[in-house]
Parts: C-alpha cells; structure tokens; sequence
C-alpha cells in the first residue's frame, strides 16, 4: 500500500509539474483523457442548461401517453465524432430541428465553463452539422507549430490560431492583405514567418522598405527587387504595373478560346497556363505604407500620388497576373490621404496586432467585422505577436505567429538563394549583396572639430 501511494504521489506530482511547465505534454498525457470523459458524462446536463435541447417530438408525446410511460426527456444535439488533437478536442454535433449553429456560438463561452476547457469555438460545416473545437490549454503562450502542416503552392503556415489549428496565407485564396501593428507589437516577427515560408517556393519576392532598408535588406538574397527609398518604391511599383501588363498580354495570347477547347481549359490567369509558359508570381512586401503616402512639398505629392496609384492598380489588377500584396504599417488611417480607403477595400485579408489607437483598428476591421475593433485593441502590450485575423467574410480569430529571429529568417533566404527568380523587368532593383561598409563619423560630429 505505501509503494501504490509513493507511485500515486509522483504521479500526481509529475502531472502537476508538466501543466505548470508542459501544458502541450501534460494534455496528450493526462489532459486529453480527463477533458473526454468529462464532456461525455456532462454533456447531457450542460446542453440543458445552456438552453441547447429541444422538446422531444410530438410522435414521442403520443406514444408516451398511449403507453403510460414517462413523458420523454428534451433532446441534445446528436454527438456524431469526438476527436482529441494535440491541443483540444473536435466535437462535431448533428443538430436537432429547431436548432440553429447561432446557438452553439453564442452558447461557447458557457461550454468553455461547463467542460472546464480553456476555449470554445464553433463553426458550421454543413447545414445541420456544426464543430465545436475546444482546446485544453493556452496555445498561444507558448507556440509550437504541427510538424506537418498542408503546404501547397502560395499557401504558407505563419501562425497558430487560438483553437490551435493553423493559420495559413492562402495568396490564391486571399490575394492581397492589411497588416497592422504599432512598434514592438510583433508584425516584424508575421513578416519574417512570411518571408521564412515563401522562400521554399517558386515566387518572386519584392520589398519595399523605407526604413533604409533594415527589416528587409538583411533577406535581400531571396529577393528579386528592393527599394529602400520612396523615389526608388515608386519606380519599382511602375515596373510591376509594366510586368502586370506584359503578363495579361501574354495571357490574351494564350487564351484558346475557340468552339473546340473545353471551358475549363480557357485561361483567364496565370494558374490557367501551361507551366512552361506561366509566369513567376510576385509577392510584393511594403514593410511601412505610411512612408510611401507622407509629403511635403508639392514634389513629395506628385511622387505619393504615383505610388498610391500603383498600389490601387495592383490591388485591383494585379491577382490575374500572379502579383500579391502584403501591405504593413503601424498606422493605417484616412489621414494619409486620398486612394487610402480605395486601397484598403482592395485588401480582403486583414491582420490586426496590438494597436495604439481605435482608429487603425476601425480601418482593418470596421468595414468586415466591428466586434473585431475592441479585440484589437485589448491585446495586452506584454503579449508580442498575439494578433486578430479577419478578411471579408465578416469571420475573425484571435492567432500569434512562432517566434522567428531575424538570424533564423536570414539564414533560411540564404538555404534557398538559388530560387530566387531573376525578373528582367526588375534588374535594375535587384539587391546587392555585398559586405557592408563601415560606418565612419562625419568630421561635423566630431568633439575634436566641435
């Protein structure tokens, strides 16, 4: 008896241990089972109290009355699979008539109490079937990637969402984006993961970086253009509207429309070519559009009309022609001038991290989903990365990306510098990679000459 309570100690002692420390090991030991049994034994009494049931059928009550027999219980939703994960369990449910997926969202945050589950979300799959992810632990203190994740062309894992499925950027689903954050709020760390999951692939990537360069220079081997200037991003965003031209006359070329050539095989973009004949798909990178729409003196406003110009034209054109945009900034407003808004309704994919002030918030989210606004700017500042993802469908998430240090994205754009396209529209913007120079004071900051 001493020997099963010294082992029953340490067990308890371990598992203590491993919550405080491992949460993701403790849920796949212990967690996983304890949170199954505890939903299936709940379950029925939780539905009933959270206003989940439905009186049972009229046929029921009939035959309950004709055979003298108790009159039958409300009825749950249908339990048709519970499937544990690495970070939770999937409920998926098969709703009673009567019953609407509205009510098991807007009953989560009562289930998330009675399974004693860190969060609750729901999503409907079909009519009448919804799932219901819940997940165990905090996923975002600590975040670890699956490692395998469904990769395809121009789909790139970044992120892991708050029901610990993956986020992914899906550049043919979701053409171009809106990333928000102020200063040490973690956006830089969303780019680099960007960049880190592009590099494998067959894309160009372009970056416009008006800080001189120093949060995309440092990749520059993986990158077929750079500007670090706004003179020099406007140029470059005058040749990409150039290449985007000289790709949908290709693409006119190539069209086949003719009585003996199936619809499906009409090419209306690049991803309808033949692959020796598509072209390379762009990824343009603005680390800080604020730079580019900022003048002045009336030579600064010609040149930020120019640009913003190009940015809607891209914005609007440019997906059939294999460009993406994935426009940053810490300040995302009206006040930048005119096209802003007319640019921001061309990004279908907003992502939002710690904000400064409600009005960037307003400008990512208050178009597509408003309770999204006061998620985003509740995002403690002691929390770097965690974010709030959204795009046009009005739906959002709460998700943070891995932490990726600027020597790990580095050295991944190195690993893959042979993949990088050489674009002869964009030579003239192609980075240099040579050692820096050493920075010497000028004379004027010299004590000796003070």
């Amino acid at each position: 008896m001493t020997a099963f309570t010294v082992a029953l100690v340490l067990v308890v002692a371990a598992a203590g241990l491993l919550r405080w420390r491992r949460p993701a090991w403790y849920w796949l030991a212990f967690g996983v089972t304890l949170a199954a049994l505890r939903v299936l034994v709940r379950y029925r009494s939780v539905m009933d109290a959270c206003g989940l049931t439905v009186p049972p059928a009229r046929w029921r009550l009939a035959l309950a009355r004709a055979t003298n027999r108790p009159v039958p219980e409300p009825r749950s939703p249908r339990i048709r699979r519970l499937r544990p994960t690495r970070t939770g369990l999937v409920l998926r449910l098969k709703l009673r008539p009567g019953q609407d997926a509205f009510d098991i969202a807007a009953a989560s945050d009562r289930l998330r109490h009675s399974f004693s589950m860190f969060g609750v979300t729901s999503r409907e799959v079909r009519s009448a079937v919804v799932e219901v992810r819940m997940t165990g632990y905090d996923v975002l203190k600590r975040v670890q990637m699956p490692a395998e994740t469904e990769t395809r062309p121009m789909r790139v894992p970044v992120a892991l969402r708050e029901d610990g499925a993956v986020h992914y950027r899906d550049y043919r689903a979701i053409p171009h984006a809106l990333t928000l954050g102020a200063t040490e709020s973690g956006k830089s760390v969303y780019q680099r993961n960007l960049v880190a999951g592009l590099a494998p692939m067959d894309v160009a990537l372009v970056g416009i970086d008006c800080k001189q360069g120093v949060e995309l220079f440092p990749l520059a081997r993986r990158f077929s253009a750079l500007a670090d200037s706004p003179d020099t991003a406007a140029e470059l965003l005058d040749a990409l509207v150039a290449r985007m031209a000289d790709v949908y006359r290709l693409i006119r070329t190539q069209q086949r429309i003719t009585v003996d050539v199936p619809d499906a095989e009409i090419a209306a973009d690049i991803w309808d070519l033949p692959d020796e004949l598509r072209p390379t798909p762009v990824v343009v990178l603005v680390d800080e559009v604020a730079e580019l729409a900022l003048y002045a003196t009336k030579d600064e406003e010609k040149r930020r009309d120019r640009i913003i110009t190009a940015l809607v034209r891209l914005a609007q054109l440019g997906r059939g022609a294999g460009i993406y945009l994935e426009i940053c900034g810490q300040r995302f407003g009206s006040e930048l001038g005119k096209g802003i808004t007319m640019l921001r309704a061309q990004l279908t994919g907003r992502t939002a991290h710690r904000l400064n002030d409600e009005t960037s918030a307003n400008m990512a989210f208050g178009d597509i989903a408003p309770d999204a606004v006061l998620a985003a700017i509740q995002i403690p500042a002691d929390v770097r990365g965690v974010a709030i993802a959204g795009d046009s469908s009005g739906g959002w998430h709460r998700i943070r990306a891995p932490h990726t240090s600027l020597r790990q994205a580095v050295n991944l754009c190195n690993r893959y510098a042979d993949r990088t396209p050489d674009l002869p529209e964009l030579a003239p913007f192609r980075p240099t990679t040579g050692t820096a120079t050493e920075l010497v004071p000028s004379a004027k900051a010299s004590p000796a000459t003070a």
